[in-house]
């Protein structure tokens, strides 16, 4: 996969925002991994904040459509996973400042 695709698929997954936080899960630092496949499959490896995250649905759902938008991607696969396991210094800077958590 190419940078600047990557960079789309990164930039896409920005545009998920964590509904409890307010804040997208790219700078929250639950996106792991995105990958994209010849056969147009992207697959994102992420976590949630919380075990039993009672959002976790609407999360995935979110990233699906999220994702759909980009002409390359026909269809959309999230592996959530709990290793590593998420923690607030995964977040960046504009994360923590905005939720206001010291650096």
């Amino acid at each position: 996969m190419d940078k600047a695709l990557e960079e789309n698929l990164w930039g896409a997954l920005e545009n998920v925002i964590d509904p409890e936080l307010g804040i997208d899960i790219v700078n929250l630092g639950l996106v792991y991994g995105v990958d994209l496949d010849d056969e147009g499959t992207a697959t994102v490896t992420m976590t949630l904040t919380a075990m039993g995250c009672p959002l976790a649905g609407t999360i995935e759902q979110d990233v699906k459509r999220a994702l759909s938008d980009l002409p390359e991607v026909d269809s959309t696969e999230v592996n959530i996973v709990w290793n590593p396991p998420w923690t607030k210094e995964r977040m960046s800077r504009y994360a923590k400042i905005a939720l206001g958590i010291p650096d």
